[in-house]
């Protein structure tokens, strides 16, 4: 899933190599008296080749587990693990390496009418693949897809079961960086918040492997990784599914090898023609146009805790959470924090199925009782049972410090604070915009790519799924990103991000169709919610 904007967040190829080679050889003074050679020198060895023909050795994934949760899954015969070697940086590809995790599940299909390997990706950036394909197995099983394709799920580089990982915090920190407001807009208030944000950085690359590991995780990387799995698997084309961030992993992959795909399923996109600010300020405006759906819901209940007047909604959820800014409230040994009530509200606007457990949480809050809440932004951060979190959002503030256009300017930070602010009201602490520099500002590497419009030539044809009131990733995303590939647009009318094999009959067909027969939907396709 997608982070909202916050203080603290917002191959090389061997004819390549050959040519350099040969223009070295060029440009080197001549030996007059060695003997000419009766045929040409061999190439030198591709510095790629050892990782493109590596051999996967396959077993059982419950050593890949990082969560109680995946612990569970993974304990399953039914997938086997593996993890891929690749260059830690693919500039230096005889320097150190990462280590990719992989999760299988072999086609349940006949062998025969195996076409190949199908990859996903959860989004975040920061999701892990390997969790996501353990918990959608069971239910495409059955379905053409999972009859016809090798369901394959990966961690990406420093995320999960992936190594090096990308950690920043302990669990300690953890829960004094949820407690922490960054609330103060005054100068002293914005030394407070940038300090934390600087010590997060240096946590971060301490704790992460040094700045080449962090210098290495963006998308550039991720591309080329997938493009060695997918040759390690044995397929000479991609057939792969992303969701939210992870059709920015599909799109630039189509732009770097667009001569190895086979099917990409995009679903959730990210706007390739937007700056980072827009594409947060309009992230955010998404939001607060599902908490208004939420809050129209639930005003047709007499008991709603919002009340029966939609148009009043917010205000009185802003009358509810801002108190929790001076007294938060006790849950346990432990506190809902105002930040903690926003994450959690926010968890639940991702889809409409958890619109009653929101009203819920939202009752309680009125009467005191912070549980549901917690307990929906302890699954935002990935915090299990055991109080153990996961690195998602380490990984997403990581990546996207060198994926996205970097703020170094106070001004614009509070201006975009501000206008997010405006955009989202139903999370606003109603303290004024704080124009702390995010960690980014103090990353030690610079971005290694950019939001653009990607430029493709003899892509084959692809399939961009987007709803109408998907709150991460607004549905205007989609249309511009199947513009941009000179993909088919399917369109899905409801209130949730991401849809594509998750149940809906429809889209399902769809989908399923393209992946195993290339069979696009008429223009102008559309799917409502069941």
């Amino acid at each position: 899933m997608l982070g909202l904007v916050s203080p603290r967040r917002t191959l090389l190829s061997c004819v390549v190599f050959v040519s350099a080679f040969a223009i070295f050889a060029a440009c080197a003074p001549a030996n007059q008296n060695a003997a000419v050679p009766s045929t040409a020198a061999p190439a030198p060895p591709d510095p790629l080749q050892r990782f493109y023909t590596q051999q996967l050795s396959w077993g059982p994934c419950a050593d890949y587990a990082t969560s109680e949760s995946d612990s569970a899954r993974f304990a399953d015969e039914k997938f086997d693990c593996a993890r891929l070697e690749v260059p830690l940086d693919y500039a230096a590809p005889e320097g150190r390496t990462a280590s990719i995790a992989v999760l299988r599940q072999k086609a349940a299909g006949p062998p025969a009418q195996r076409i190949g390997s199908l990859l996903f990706n959860p989004g975040g950036p920061g999701g892990s693949g390997m969790g996501l394909v353990a918990s959608l197995a069971g239910q495409l099983t059955q379905s053409p897809a999972g009859q016809r394709f090798d369901l394959i799920g990966f961690d990406p580089r420093g995320v999960g079961a992936s190594t090096p990982a990308i950690d920043c915090l302990t669990d300690a920190d953890w829960a004094v960086e949820r407690a922490d407001l960054d609330v103060d807009p005054s100068p002293a208030g914005v030394e407070q918040s940038e300090a934390e944000n600087r010590q997060y950085a240096q946590w971060c690359t301490e704790r992460s492997g040094g700045p080449e590991v962090l210098a290495n995780a963006g998308t550039r990387d991720v591309v080329k990784d997938v493009d060695i799995l997918r040759a390690t698997l044995g397929d000479p084309k991609l057939n792969y599914v992303g969701f939210s961030y992870g059709t920015r992993i599909g799109s630039q992959y189509a732009e770097a090898f667009p001569q190895n795909v086979r099917a990409l399923v995009l679903d959730g996109a990210l706007d390739p023609t937007q700056t980072t600010i827009d594409r947060t300020v309009e992230q955010n405006a998404g939001f607060q146009l599902a908490f208004d759906a939420f809050a129209a819901d639930c005003a047709k209940s007499p008991t709603c805790p919002l009340g029966t007047d939609p148009s009043k909604a917010t205000a009185v959820f802003q009358a509810l959470a801002r108190p929790l800014i001076d007294k938060p409230i006790p849950v346990g040994n432990r506190i809902l924090s105002f930040p903690d009530a926003i994450t959690g509200t926010v968890q639940a606007l991702y889809a409409k199925a958890y619109w009653p457990v929101l009203t819920r949480g939202i009752a309680g809050l009125a009467t005191g009782d912070g549980r549901i809440l917690l307990a929906l932004g302890d699954q935002y951060y990935d915090r299990g049972q055991d109080g153990v979190y996961g690195n998602n959002n380490e990984a997403f503030i990581s990546i996207s410090c060198v994926d996205e256009e970097r703020i170094t300017d106070r001004a614009v930070q509070a201006d975009l604070i501000r206008r997010a602010n405006e955009a989202a009201p139903f999370r606003d602490d109603g303290r004024g915009a704080v124009g702390a520099l995010d960690p980014c500002a103090f990353w030690p590497a610079p971005p290694s790519s950019k939001p653009h419009v990607p430029h493709v030539e003899g892509l084959p044809a692809t399939l961009i799924v987007s709803t109408t009131g998907d709150p991460a990733t607004p549905y205007q995303a989609g249309v511009d990103l199947a513009k941009g590939l000179k993909g088919s647009l399917l369109t899905f009318e409801g209130n949730q991000h991401t849809v594509a094999l998750q149940g809906n009959r429809c889209i399902d067909a769809v989908v399923n169709a393209y992946l195993t027969d290339l069979k696009l939907p008429p223009d102008g396709t559309r799917c409502a919610d069941r």
